[in-house]
């Protein structure tokens, strides 16, 4: 890459509207496979959580991709970052095993977040955002700029980018491919198709293979056709002035991204007065699974209370 400048113990909390809030302590032992899935009720709708990681410092929300579940989280990804951080991996509303509707719009998916993570009762918390979850992250930064800290953005761009339109073809070719070579379609949509990106695509997908037990429930359709349309929506909506989200952000994306044009990613990033941005090289959507072990130690640096955060951008 190159650079250039730019024991289990209950914790209990209560948050108005909520009712009280108990989550779990991880011991440094345990790994994302084996965290239980445990539920949080949200005015009246069941979330479905997992939480590891030590129960210091600013916990991590991590917010999935389109048509993701918990269990579609990179295992080395969320255990490199629990190694240090507290990881609170959550489904949203309509998700998996999370109860209620997917919302037809980003705005109504970032105050579910919202929401949620008052219910946990957590007053501060760093943003972890993955394609449509880094567009939910942008939502929770403009709507409750007080509750976040940090934000990594990765596989995602700004609403309003444009390209919106080209997302349907993508994707249908995407899947066209998959049911010819009884493939998962993130295999042409995550990861380039060189050597490098098929070897990558592979072993992401034998880690996810890793949990056995207690998995979540896959995704409904209308939970996919709601996700479409949020972010068809999102896509044709004016721009946001990003020059109000002040908090320090962290920009990755792959230098051949399909669903998200890695320029996107670069315009973002500019809008953002305190960004920075790294690009991996020879990789697409799913660039931070394909150099998890370059992205995980960048994560855990900008995050760490005495990270310089002077904005900086990288490129593969």
């Amino acid at each position: 890459m190159v650079t250039k400048k730019m024991g289990i113990a209950s914790i209990t909390g209560r948050s108005a509207g909520h009712r009280p809030v108990t989550t779990l302590r991880q011991t440094g032992h345990m790994h994302w496979k084996d965290v239980p899935t445990r539920t949080l009720d949200v005015n009246g709708t069941s979330f479905a959580y997992r939480a590891l990681g030590p129960d210091t410092g600013v916990p991590v929300i991590f917010l999935h991709h389109l048509m993701a579940v918990l269990d579609d989280w990179d295992p080395d990804v969320i255990d490199g970052i629990a190694a240090k951080r507290r990881v609170i991996a959550f489904d949203n509303r309509g998700v998996g095993a999370s109860g209620g509707a997917v919302p037809h719009t980003i705005e109504e998916m970032g105050r579910d977040a919202i929401a949620f993570i008052r219910a946990m009762g957590l007053s501060q918390v760093d943003l972890l955002g993955f394609s449509l979850g880094g567009g939910v992250a942008q939502m929770v930064a403009l709507q409750a700029p007080d509750l976040v800290r940090r934000i990594v953005l990765a596989g995602t761009g700004p609403r309003g980018g444009g390209g919106i339109d080209e997302i349907n073809k993508i994707a249908a070719t995407a899947y066209l491919k998959a049911a010819l070579t009884l493939k998962d379609p993130r295999h042409f949509l995550f990861f380039p198709r060189t050597p490098d990106g098929k070897r990558a695509a592979k072993e992401y997908f034998s880690r996810l293979k890793a949990r056995t037990t207690d998995r979540d429930q896959p995704i409904s359709l209308q939970a996919r056709y709601a996700q479409l349309k949020a972010i068809r929506s999102a896509g044709l909506s004016a721009p946001d002035d990003l020059s109000v989200i002040t908090q320090p952000v962290f920009v990755a994306n792959g230098d051949h991204d399909l669903m998200v044009d890695s320029r996107l990613s670069a315009d973002m990033a500019r809008r953002l007065p305190n960004a920075r941005l790294t690009i991996y090289p020879d990789s697409g959507h799913g660039g931070i699974f394909q150099h998890y072990r370059a992205f995980v130690p960048e994560v855990l640096a900008f995050l760490a209370d005495d990270a310089d955060l002077t904005p900086m951008h990288s490129q593969g």
